[in-house]
């Protein structure tokens, strides 16, 4: 008897429905990531120095910009009621409702779909470009980011008409969001982990015409 008091636990490749894993992981304080992705669990592995260090260093890039654009909100590494998953993106920037953003919340978790998600890709390459990249699409996250850290690439997805396609870098190798304008990406900066780089180029899309535009647009909405 003592042995069915013990908690379930969350191990990659189960199965469960969502209620039901949720619970689980309330179950288990020790583990910080996990996700449920179309009815099956994945458990991270520790997360290594690269994977933290890229993961900050697009905090940093993201938090910059909803500083200057008082219409959005940045986060990361928190639990999604995502369709029937719940998936932990590493880093998300969303609209806020208020201004036509299309997530909401209900204590203690988002629901829906942030406008952008970012995963950093180590070891799960195939993971987050199959059932994540998959889920992230049906859901309608607008724009997807990928970081391969060995490799050192970006790839930014952007939704149309219910799939993604990369956007490529402008001439001038900035890489310019379709659904916040004003934020740029400057991928030399990015891969040499270049703050100064970095902020430099969102500095010129924050005062660009279009970011104002798309300020004005949605505050009078």
């Amino acid at each position: 008897m003592a042995s069915q008091l013990l908690p379930r636990q969350l191990i990659t490749g189960q199965r469960m429905d969502r209620e039901e894993f949720l619970r689980v992981w309330e179950q288990l304080p020790d583990i910080k990531h996990a996700e449920l992705i179309d009815g099956v669990v994945y458990v991270s592995s520790p997360i290594s120095r690269d994977h933290g260090t890229f993961q900050l260093l697009v905090g940093y890039w993201l938090s910059q910009y909803a500083a200057s654009t008082p219409v959005c909100e940045v986060g990361g590494e928190s639990t999604w009621m995502m369709l029937e998953s719940a998936p932990q993106p590493d880093v998300y920037l969303y609209l806020l409702p208020e201004f036509g953003g299309q997530s909401g919340y209900t204590p203690p978790y988002s629901e829906g779909a942030p406008e952008l998600a970012v995963e950093i890709c180590v070891s799960s390459t195939d993971y987050d470009f199959g059932p994540k990249l998959a889920l992230y699409q049906r859901a309608g996250v607008k724009e997807y980011i990928t970081v391969e850290t060995f490799a050192k690439r970006i790839t930014w997805r952007v939704l149309i008409e219910g799939s993604y396609v990369p956007i490529q870098p402008d001439a001038d190798r900035i890489l310019r969001s379709r659904t916040f304008p004003g934020l740029w990406l400057d991928e030399t900066a990015f891969r040499t982990r270049d703050r100064a780089g970095l902020t430099a180029c969102l500095q010129r899309g924050v005062v660009d015409a279009a970011h104002a535009a798309f300020l004005k647009r949605l505050r009078a909405s």
